[in-house]
């Protein structure tokens, strides 16, 4: 990144917001139609960060030291973001609190929980799940559950 970005909790409260509708589905089967979740948009908190021409991709820290990964056009689309709310509600420890990343294009285990840091790289780095047998797109409308490894 050229600019690096950090903010503590009342910083990031002070983001530009936004709220987004969206389906979440899960990889044992189960979908959940119309949530919104409010929070900011990681392609404002992203485009503040200044990425490098060569970062492709990107590595999600959350807690106890869990990662995903995603390609970074898919971070930057208009409804993905860092939510601390959902259905008009602060997130609960349970769903993330204080903050989760919301991808409504994937697989729900690609949202992860309790986000610490986003890191942008040059080369993908499979994130826990991915290492430990689930798909590294994870599309849910092509069913990309399971690696075929």
């Amino acid at each position: 990144m050229e600019h690096a970005q950090r903010w503590n909790w009342e910083e990031f409260g002070r983001l530009p917001r936004t709220r987004v509708h969206s389906d979440i589905h899960c990889v044992t089967r189960w979908s959940r139609y119309d949530n919104l979740w409010s929070g900011v948009s990681l392609r404002d908190v992203i485009a503040k960060a200044a990425p490098k021409p060569e970062a492709r991709f990107a590595i999600i820290h959350a807690e106890h030291g869990f990662t995903t990964n995603l390609p970074l056009p898919e971070l930057l689309a208009d409804d993905v973001l860092l939510a601390d709310q959902h259905d008009g509600e602060a997130l609960t420890p349970e769903h993330g609190w204080p903050l989760r990343l919301v991808v409504p294009r994937r697989y729900f285990w690609k949202s992860a929980k309790w986000i610490r840091r986003i890191e942008l790289v040059e080369r993908d780095a499979p994130g826990f799940w991915e290492r430990n047998g689930y798909h590294n797109e994870a599309d849910p409308w092509r069913e990309e559950r399971f690696a075929d490894w």
